[in-house]
């Protein structure tokens, strides 16, 4: 039985990683945001689909957020909202396999993913390196620093995310042998030393899904300048419970280390 049992988790190892939604609930409209429809591929010809929120008022720089595993960026509206008034462009797009976006899920399919939507901030909107932050949560947080070693952004944010996969498969499914059969790295924390740009770790002690020691451990592996925010709650309404902790923390860090931005193209 238990042979099976880890047989059958190699396995299903995508289907216990990613959790697509192919309708999208909600726009930013929705939470008062104007909102671009955005067609980005990826450098193996998958067709993603994004969007492109301005910021209120002048921009201070442009937040390319890398969602978590679950549903689709229809999801995320009201993160996004909370960034644009903060003023910051915002561009979130869905993984291959998500909302309207093509393909299935894969690792190097997530990064791919990511890259295309980096490209586009740069070659088409005419963004900046340094005024682009990548902020990755949950799931996300292994796809933004992977992005953020390969292309160096002004700066770097990783909320209640995790130190690898298999980490978070040990914490959980303890009695499995998780970290030999585990495909899925997103090995964040042997990744995150290589990155050379600001990082802000933002992480919940109720976290129920990526428990605090993963911010904890990503947090010691990083380079300086480096700062943790530690805020309330659970693995996703923390930001929510936590209020102005939460928005004032991730607004000073990026008054301190983020270099301010020129409008972006049409």
């Amino acid at each position: 039985m238990y042979i099976a049992l880890a047989a059958a988790a190699c396995s299903w190892q995508a289907k216990m990683v990613y959790f697509p939604q192919p309708d999208l609930e909600c726009t930013p409209a929705d939470a008062g945001a104007p909102y671009e429809d955005v067609a980005l591929q990826a450098a193996d010809g998958v067709r993603l689909h994004a969007w492109f929120v301005p910021a209120a008022g002048q921009p201070r720089g442009t937040m390319l957020y890398c969602h978590g595993n679950a549903g689709n960026i229809s999801h995320r509206v009201g993160l996004v909202a909370v960034f644009r008034q903060m003023g910051f462009n915002v561009l979130i797009f869905d993984y291959r396999g998500y909302g309207r976006s093509e393909g299935k899920p894969s690792e190097a399919g997530t990064y791919l993913d990511a890259r295309a939507a980096w490209d586009h901030l740069v070659s088409v909107r005419g963004a900046k390196p340094e005024s682009i932050v990548v902020f990755g949560k949950s799931l996300g947080g292994g796809v933004a620093t992977n992005l953020a070693a390969e292309r160096r952004p002004g700066a770097l944010i990783l909320q209640s995310t995790f130190t690898s996969v298999p980490d978070v498969g040990a914490d959980h499914i303890w009695w499995l042998p998780v970290r030999l059969i585990c495909r899925i790295k997103y090995p964040s924390l042997k990744t995150l030393p290589t990155v050379k740009c600001p990082v802000l770790v933002v992480h919940s002690r109720g976290d129920e899904v990526n428990y605090f020691p993963h911010g904890q451990k990503l947090f010691a592996a990083a380079n300086e300048p480096k700062e943790f925010l530690e805020i309330q709650g659970n693995h996703n309404g923390g930001w929510r419970r936590s209020g102005r902790t939460y928005t004032d923390g991730i607004r000073k860090f990026l008054d301190k280390h983020l270099t301010p931005a020129g409008p972006p193209k049409p």
